[in-house]
Formats: C-alpha cells, sequence, structure tokens
C-alpha cells in the first residue's frame, strides 16, 4: 500500500510539473507575413504618405519596428516571390524574371484559360525547391498560403501544395489575377467558382461610350470580391490553427492593378478627393471613373482587412504569441490608371516611368516592411539595418528552430527584431533582371551601383551616394572608379548562369 501512494504521489507531482511547464513556456510564435503588391515606398501614412489613409497600419508600425532599408528581391512579382521563398538573391535564384510559359498555348487569352487550366500559371520551381513552407513544416508549422501565387502552374512541381504550404486559396496565376472579380479561385488544387461572370482583363470602355458617365462602368466592378473571399479563408485557417504554430503568407494582390475598389472606398475618397478625369483603359487593365480613388481605396481597404486580422488575434488570445510582417514584392506601377507622382508613391525616390516597378532603381525595389511582435519587438522602433527577401528565410528558421540551407544568400535579422546580439551586417546586396533589356544592381553600404540596357549591349554602370542622392538623380560613377571597378567584381562573382534560357544573360558569359 505504501509503495502504491508513493507511486500516486509520483504521477501527481509530474502532473503538476508537467501543467507548470506549458503554462511558463509559450509555444513556438506564429509568424504571419503580409505581402502587398506593387505597393510603394511612400504609399502607407507611417511612411509619409499624405493622400492615403492607412490607421491600421499605421497602428501596427507604432506597436513595433520600421525597416528604412529594406529591399524586395526583384523588380516584378514572380522572381521576387521566388526570392522571398527559397532564401538566395536573383544571381542564384530558379526564376528570376515573370515567365508566362507561352510555349503552352495562348496563355494571354482569359477565356481560354478558363476553359483549359493547362493554359494557367507561371513556369513552375522545381519540386524540390526548399522554401519557407517546407523548412517550417518540417519544424512543426501548419502553413498556408492565400492571395497570389505565381510560382508553379496547375498540376506542376510548383504548385503551393507541393511547395510546403498545407493550404492555399487563391490566385495561381499573375495573369488571372488582372481582376478581383475573377470566374474562379483555387483551393488547393481544385477549382472554386466565384460566380461572377467577368469580362476579360483589359477590356476597354465601350466605343462610343462617355468617360464621364459612371453607367459605362458598372460590367467593370462586380459583387464578388475576390480580396473579401481570401479574408473569410484566412480567418477560418487562423480559428483552426490556433492551438498550433502556425505560418500565413498572406500575399494579396492589392494595390495591384486593375483599379477595382469596393464602392464604398471610391465613394469615401471621390468626397476626399473630389472630382477627377476619368481613367478609360488606354494604357491596359480596367478603366476606372475615379483613378485616384479607386486606387487610394483599395489600399485603405487593405489597411481595414490588416486592422479585422490583428483583431481577430487579439480575440482568439494569440495576437502576444504572433509575428506579423507586412511589406510589398515591389515599388509601384506607373501604368494603368495609376498615378505614382500624385500619391507621392515612391517616397524620396524617383516616380519616372523608368524608375520604379520593372527597375532596379530605389523605386522600384525598395520597399516598406514593419514587423510587430507583442514583448519581443520594442514599440516605435526604427531601424536603417540595410536587408532583403532573401533575408526572411534565415530570420523565420531562427524564430521557429527550423533548419537553416548551407546554399541561401540571406542574413537573419532577428538580432534588430529582438534588440539582442549582435547583428550581421551584408557586405553587399544584389539584383538582376532579366528583363526591361537586362539589368543589375549592387547596394554596399552607401553606395548603390546598376546596369541597364545591358541586352542592348551597354555594360557600364552608374554609381549613386544613397546618403545624399536617394533619389539617384547624380551619376557619380567617373569621380570613383574604384568603387565602379569593386562594383563591376561583386556583379561578376554574384551571378551564376540561370537554369532556364529565358532568365540567362548572355553578356555575362551565359551560355
Amino acid at each position: 500500500m505504501k509503495y502504491l501512494s508513493f507511486i500516486v504521489i509520483i504521477l501527481f507531482a509530474l502532473v503538476i510539473l508537467s501543467c507548470r511547464n506549458d503554462s511558463t513556456e509559450p509555444s513556438k510564435p506564429n509568424i504571419i507575413y503580409i505581402l502587398a503588391d506593387d505597393l510603394g515606398y511612400g504609399e502607407l501614412g507611417c511612411y509619409g504618405q499624405e493622400k492615403i489613409e492607412t490607421p491600421a497600419i499605421d497602428k501596427l508600425a507604432e506597436s513595433g519596428i520600421i525597416f528604412t532599408q529594406h529591399y524586395s528581391g526583384s523588380p516584378v512579382c514572380a522572381p521576387s516571390r521566388c526570392v522571398l521563398l527559397t532564401g538566395k538573391h536573383s544571381g542564384h535564384a530558379f526564376i528570376r524574371g515573370n515567365h508566362e510559359w507561352s510555349e503552352r498555348g495562348n496563355v494571354w487569352d482569359y477565356r481560354e484559360m478558363i476553359r483549359n487550366p493547362g493554359l494557367e500559371g507561371q513556369y513552375p520551381m522545381p519540386e524540390t525547391t526548399v522554401t519557407i513552407g517546407k523548412l517550417l513544416q518540417a519544424a512543426g508549422y501548419k502553413t498556408a498560403i492565400v492571395g497570389k501565387w505565381g510560382l508553379g502552374a496547375p498540376g506542376s512541381s510548383g504548385i503551393p501544395n507541393k511547395q510546403g504550404f498545407d493550404f492555399f486559396f487563391g490566385y495561381n496565376c499573375q495573369r488571372q489575377a488582372h481582376t478581383y472579380n475573377p470566374v474562379h479561385l483555387w483551393k488547393n488544387t481544385e477549382r472554386v467558382l466565384t460566380g461572377n461572370d467577368t469580362i476579360p482583363p483589359h477590356t476597354g470602355l465601350p466605343e462610343g461610350a462617355d468617360p464621364y458617365d459612371e453607367s459605362g462602368y458598372r460590367d467593370f466592378w462586380l459583387d464578388v470580391y475576390s480580396p473579401d473571399l481570401m479574408f473569410e479563408e484566412i480567418t477560418n485557417f487562423i480559428r483552426e490553427n490556433k492551438d498550433k504554430p502556425f505560418f500565413l503568407y498572406w500575399a494579396t494582390p492589392i494595390p495591384h492593378l486593375a483599379l477595382q475598389a469596393p464602392p464604398e472606398w471610391v465613394d469615401y475618397y471621390v468626397e476626399k478627393f473630389g472630382d477627377e478625369e476619368p481613367y478609360t483603359g488606354n494604357a491596359g487593365y480596367f478603366p476606372q471613373r475615379y483613378p485616384h480613388a479607386a486606387y487610394a481605396g483599395m489600399v485603405s481597404y487593405l489597411d481595414e482587412q490588416v486592422g479585422l486580422l490583428i483583431q481577430e488575434l487579439k480575440d482568439l488570445g494569440i495576437y502576444d504569441n504572433t509575428l506579423v510582417i507586412f511589406t510589398s514584392d515591389n515599388g509601384p506601377s506607373y501604368t494603368g490608371g495609376t498615378d505614382s507622382p500624385w500619391f507621392n508613391s515612391a517616397g524620396p525616390f524617383s516616380e519616372d516611368a523608368g524608375r520604379v516597378k520593372g527597375r532596379v532603381y530605389e523605386g522600384g525595389i525598395r520597399v516598406p516592411m514593419i514587423a510587430s511582435w507583442p514583448g519581443k519587438v520594442r514599440p516605435g522602433s526604427v531601424t536603417d539595418h540595410i536587408s532583403a527577401f532573401w533575408d526572411v528565410l534565415p530570420t523565420v528558421a531562427a524564430i521557429s528552430g527550423a533548419e537553416v540551407p548551407d546554399d541561401i544568400d540571406g542574413i537573419s535579422f532577428l538580432p534588430v527584431l529582438t534588440g539582442k546580439d549582435e547583428q550581421e551586417e551584408h557586405d553587399y546586396l544584389y539584383w538582376e533582371f532579366p528583363a526591361y533589356q537586362g539589368q543589375q544592381a549592387v547596394r554596399m553600404g552607401k553606395w548603390k551601383a546598376l546596369r541597364k540596357n545591358i541586352f542592348n549591349g551597354n555594360m557600364e554602370i552608374e554609381l549613386y551616394n544613397l546618403e545624399t542622392d536617394p533619389a539617384e538623380s547624380d551619376n557619380i560613377a567617373a569621380d570613383y572608379p574604384g568603387i565602379v571597378a569593386g562594383m563591376d567584381s561583386i556583379m561578376k562573382a554574384a551571378h551564376v548562369p540561370a537554369e532556364l534560357d529565358r532568365f540567362k544573360i548572355k553578356a555575362l558569359g551565359d551560355r
């Protein structure tokens, strides 16, 4: 009997100890990475925006840290996302540009894509690619992507469910995302019909229509708005996984064109901005009676969703154990009815068409980044640490305990977030982009070097001092030949020939 009592006491003590450990040792933190699409450096209130209202994101910044020198992986969608997910800069990444995989047929025919899913999507990453999703799955996380993918067509090796994500909902294909009222979206490997009967993207106003008559724009707004559907799935995923660590990659299509915002937000900004000239669709995408109001409305709608997300985390009691990062995949657009100069979308950087999205100037690759993590990140912080998308993978790995691959280019910025330990710095950051006539860029301390029009035979390097010239208006290459020579050496060393012919740059020695 005494022996039995002793056993009972030991078991009781173990139970108490177990409960104490559960209450004193929090689970691995949840991680939410919000990626806006074509949102400029200057389009948030906390980064100086004066026309577009973003109170929820500004509040997120107040609760955490603002990065003033954070860079995207590339100046356009797909390669930037590949860099983000793999931790490899664009001189080493598999996907280095937008590859619409046109060998399959007429991939730009929207109606034909609806009939034939084999025409959807972009060229796929190999199934063996090591991604953030796969690393976090191995570390015990449930993983999801909701939004826009762009790294592998349906049925290919590149779909999200083969790249480390337990759940996917949204656009598989970037071209399909040129309308916010799609006929279908994807839920894992199945198409989900939305109920919309959408006119094809890039359809203009009917011939003879009065561009000042709002009734002529009715076909370009339908009731089922894809970001609404996406946010429902985000909420469901968080609720279903609130008791276990999760990673949510929210790749919202906002504010990428076309200009389609909820009517209540358009009305709000029409009242704020007043009447304006319509956009008739002459530069692509859909026409819009109130282009400024619609663009601002899209950003404010996203801001509203971010606020709802934060409140959901608080309601579920998991806010304090969740790291939220907000950023953008590249700089602002210059076509389709957007008006970057009017909004000062690029902030302190040049907003010329040749200096924003699609270009490796600061306006094309410098992006806002905010990180909030209660109890870990000091509220109201600002950092000038120079970082880029390829740093996200090692940072997430350091937070989650996931294994870090040996062949990545990134450096964890966790010390910047927590204020603990010394932060390792990059010797340089490197970009290459085999489109828009071919480009390369290097950031090294205060210096920024870039080469453009490579496909046209140009190998001259431009050089800028970003401390004194953030707009890159004064090319001082002739004054610093030694630095230019060093930048040229970096451009050669950082480039590995692309595996896909589409991304090869022959002037750099690719064959």
